[in-house]
């Protein structure tokens, strides 16, 4: 196959997982810093006139993955590739999608402007935070579902439609949560919740019949895990539930988050290998699933010039 696959330093376990799917090895270069902090590319082989794919999600530390994704984004579109597409697993700055209040940032349009700038023909990412960011960009977007990962495991794990319930942990993510109910074959429940500041909240009531099943959270992402114990809680205490289970396509785990879930209610916490979590590895109460078979499938298929939307089937509500 006439195309590489280059790797930034952010998530080089996911690229090389994609890469061996794909039967070629990661492209050569060189990630480093100079003495003063500043980021160093340089591409030790050629790429001219061949499809190029960058695998870097803008996770933790966010600014300097982002800056190094762009840097080699130069580096690769000075080198005369024929295309650059970003494999941005987990999309950074994604919550701050729209203006909440006053004298506030679009922070998604601003990085979608910069990655443009940069040189990227092409992106491709998984369970944007928000769709209508995909609108922010003036290039071909590709938003890939972690749902088929997610869905042949629970299957796997012989939950049924009489114990088990999908449980969205507050009326945002109930679009997500019912697309989930749909392909596993369960009902949907909603946790209510009150947010009373930035990764602050407070569930408040259960809505929908848990009581005596196994409730299944389920959400795009786990920031510091307060929405997903309060919710754990909740039903728990307030519904009834048996057991509760969660689902996160990105595990960003800052702050308190590990800490909040092994002290939690929650029997297992399931995230992907969308972001490098290999610090939570030896944790029990958490499990990853990759994502690197349906990331090497789009990159394929777009180098071949091939319709990707059978990752998109069944997705919709």
């Amino acid at each position: 196959m006439d195309f590489l696959v280059f790797s930034g330093s952010a998530n080089k376990a996911l690229a090389e997982g994609i890469a061996t799917r794909l039967g070629i090895r990661l492209g050569a270069c060189t990630v480093g810093k100079f003495s003063d902090g500043e980021i160093m590319v340089r591409i030790n082989e050629s790429v001219r006139g061949r499809d190029v794919f960058v695998v870097q999600p803008t996770s933790f530390p966010t600014d300097t993955n982002l800056m190094e994704l762009m840097i080699m984004t130069d580096a690769l579109k000075r080198a005369s590739a024929n295309s650059i597409t970003a494999v941005i697993p987990y999309f950074g700055y994604s919550r701050q999608d729209r203006a909440t209040e006053p004298r506030v940032p679009i922070t998604a349009k601003l990085i979608a402007d910069l990655l443009t700038r940069s040189g990227i023909n092409r992106l491709v990412t998984m369970d944007l935070h928000a769709g209508q960011i995909q609108g922010f960009f003036d290039i071909p977007v590709d938003n890939l579902y972690a749902l088929p990962v997610f869905t042949s495991h629970l299957k796997g794990l012989n939950f049924c439609a009489d114990n088990t319930v999908i449980v969205s942990p507050d009326a945002g993510g109930v679009a997500r949560a019912r697309i989930y109910a749909k392909n596993v074959g369960v009902p949907l429940a909603i946790v209510d919740k009150r947010r009373s500041a930035p990764n602050q909240s407070k569930a408040m009531n259960v809505i929908g019949d848990v009581e005596g099943k196994t409730a299944i959270l389920v959400d795009d992402m786990i920031d510091t895990a307060g929405t997903l114990t309060e919710a754990a809680k909740a039903l728990k205490e307030m519904g009834g539930a048996k057991a509760v289970y969660a689902m996160a396509t990105h595990g960003i785990l800052s702050g308190p988050a590990i800490e909040r879930i092994v002290n939690s209610s929650i029997e297992k916490v399931i995230i992907t290998d969308t972001i490098d979590n290999s610090k939570v590895a030896g944790i029990s109460k958490i499990e990853i699933l990759s994502v690197a078979d349906i990331l090497s499938m789009s990159i394929e298929r777009i180098h071949l010039k091939e319709s990707i939307s059978s990752l998109f089937l069944n997705n919709e509500s």
